[in-house]
């Protein structure tokens, strides 16, 4: 058993290295790399994935500049949350699997992909790899590891496609841990995807930040010292 939690500690360590690494690459290219994955796969994937891209590049890609009243600049911008669980109810479709993978990827995040299905995890982390997708953004985890993963306290949340049952299985066990606030993003309509198929859907892997950068000599805006000195 403490084998066992060193080696989810381990495992969930590197995947916010890789994380920090992949954030850092910027809306465009991640959403590059990502598009020219959907070249490689089926119609219907390859749609899903550009469907995802195209929507984070209109909704959270751009920055905003808001002026500070003494000088200093603030942009808004947007920005991965953390590692990100991906998992489904077995038999849903692969379109659900990489539309959450996609949304999660495109903002940011690093992605611990907990499927029955681990062949075919191991193929998506394989083909995204050698297109450009830094190592170790997507782990392949058995899926006996998932109660661990939504109880470890580092992981930003989980996305999950399935049976309303899990779903609230899942969100009892996020409000019930410790560490940090986690997202749970469910689509329990497998069949239509209505929360995957929204084009605001990548709004739930990002969080906002504000970068403020101080232009001024004293840290204040002379102009106002001016008016302010009689």
């Amino acid at each position: 058993m403490r084998q066992t939690a060193n080696n989810l500690q381990i495992l969930i360590d590197n995947s916010e290295v890789a994380m920090r690494r992949w954030n850092s690459v910027g809306f465009d290219d991640r959403a590059a790399i990502l598009q020219r994955w959907a070249k490689q796969v089926p119609m219907n994937i390859g749609a899903m994935v550009n469907y995802q891209c195209t929507n984070a590049l209109q909704y959270v890609a751009n920055t905003e500049l808001m002026p500070g009243p003494t000088g200093e600049t603030n942009t808004l911008y947007c920005s991965g949350r953390g590692v990100f669980i991906i998992s489904v109810q077995q038999g849903i479709t692969k379109e659900a699997i990489v539309g959450q993978l996609t949304a999660a990827l495109v903002c940011g995040n690093s992605v611990l992909l907990c499927l029955d299905d681990e062949q075919y995890a191991q193929q998506i982390k394989q083909e995204l790899e050698q297109i450009g997708c830094i190592s170790g953004v997507i782990t392949v985890v058995n899926i006996t590891q998932l109660d661990g993963l939504v109880n470890h306290p580092q992981t930003a949340g989980i996305a999950y496609c399935g049976d309303l049952k899990t779903t609230q299985h899942l969100a009892r066990q996020l409000a019930q841990r410790q560490g940090l606030l986690a997202q749970l993003v469910s689509e329990l309509d497998s069949e239509t995807l209505v929360v995957i198929g929204a084009q605001r859907y990548c709004l739930r892997f990002i969080t906002e930040r504000t970068r403020t950068i101080n232009i001024t000599a004293v840290g204040g805006n002379a102009t106002l010292l001016a008016l302010g000195s009689g």
